[in-house]
């Protein structure tokens, strides 16, 4: 597959660095390189990149605006890539909610060593933004800042471990848990498809735990927001966490999270440090292999879209333990590949598409499916 990039960033260095970089590749090839979203929308007129590489602050118009502009009326696979400039987590997941693909941080130009980084990080989100199926939005009227963001979401380390570093395999055998649970794996276009599906969760749902590729400060802002319209409680996940019904737990950036069970049964997360699985922390086999460690036919199995194979041996583990094992189907993912591999492993009961795994998390563990009524939609407490 050859892939057809158009640059658009503000800094005449920038655009250079990154031409150079991407021309560099045997697959890629760079269209042009513009200063601006005006000189943007120009060219697509004449020639539909498959790629964009965006940055954020511009002339006449910024990235954030342009981003929302473009998914409202033409779709394109976008990277963005702005100058590291703080800690800007909630504007970096903004970007990411108006359906970029991915998030990388721009370094000052003083700093070679990071820069030749950089040129590695847009060439391999570069491919996988290729990739991704990105969907027409529809029109908000809602503003977009142009903040910049600070820091590169999805970014792999080089060496591949498993689980057994952070936990062994053990049977699940007398499992004495109670309760029910969920667990959900998640990446690239993670943002998008988890805020669909827990936005329609009720408080009676079981405890639900995801693990969504993302690094430290990011989780944070990610579930706070998720906490603001969802009728669930949503929560960055700390050591000791209850896991119970009405409750999401998201695994916090540059940590693994482990489920673990109290004397009494009842699951709580354990929150720990380590190497990179599969290259992420958190990692999605690390959870699931806990929770088929612990919970057996009491626990759901989730992979959901995004890139890499993250999660398809935990998922089939836990089905060996006797949980029920789903995946996101081909045609509602963003990057069909994490349920692709965990399919073709074999981890899987079931393929969902997105609008249809709210309602397997909520009726699962319930023989029937209760109407949610005005007192049964309040959070607890």
């Amino acid at each position: 597959m050859f892939i057809n990039v158009l640059i658009v960033d503000n800094s005449a260095v920038v655009r250079t660095l990154l031409t150079k970089a991407l021309n560099s590749t045997d697959d890629i090839a760079v269209l042009a390189a513009v200063r601006d979203p005006i000189f943007a929308m120009k060219r697509i007129a004449r020639v539909k990149p498959d790629v964009i590489v965006l940055g954020v602050e511009m002339p006449n118009m910024d990235g954030l605006t342009f981003l929302q502009k473009l998914m409202e009326e033409d779709p394109i696979p976008v990277v963005m890539c702005s100058a590291s400039m703080g800690k800007d987590s909630k504007n970096s997941i903004r970007a990411l909610e108006l359906g970029a693909v991915d998030v990388i941080a721009k370094p000052p130009m003083s700093d070679n060593k990071k820069l030749a980084n950089l040129e590695k990080q847009v060439v391999d989100a570069v491919r996988m933004a290729a990739k991704a199926k990105v969907k027409k939005r529809k029109k908000s009227s809602k503003p977009v800042t142009n903040t910049p963001i600070s820091a590169p979401l999805f970014t792999p380390t080089p060496v591949k471990l498993t689980a057994d570093v952070i936990l062994p395999r053990t049977q699940a055998n007398n499992i004495i848990a109670s309760g029910h649970l969920v667990a959900i794996g998640i990446s690239t276009g993670g943002v998008q498809a988890l805020e669909i599906v827990l936005s329609e969760l009720t408080v009676s749902c079981p405890g639900v735990v995801v693990v969504q590729h993302m690094p430290p400060a990011f989780t944070l802002a990610f579930a706070q927001r998720l906490n603001t319209f969802c009728l669930v409680e949503v929560k960055e996940a700390e050591s000791g966490d209850e896991i119970k019904r009405g409750r999401v737990l998201i695994a916090p950036g540059g940590k693994h999270i482990l489920v673990a069970l109290k004397k009494n049964g009842r699951p709580i997360i354990n929150i720990q440090d380590g190497p990179s699985v599969n290259r992420h922390r958190p990692s999605v086999d690390v959870l699931f292999r806990s929770v088929s460690n612990t919970m057996g036919k009491k626990a759901m199995g989730i992979i959901m879209t995004g890139m890499g194979d993250d999660g398809a041996i935990g998922l089939k583990e836990m089905k060996e333990a006797g949980a029920q094992t789903l995946a996101q189907s081909q045609d509602s993912c963003v990057v069909y590949g994490m349920p692709a591999v965990a399919v073709k492993n074999g981890a899987t009961n079931e393929i969902v598409a997105l609008g249809n795994i709210a309602e397997k998390i909520q009726s699962f563990g319930m023989k029937t499916i209760p109407l949610p009524s005005y007192t049964s939609l309040k959070r607890p407490g």
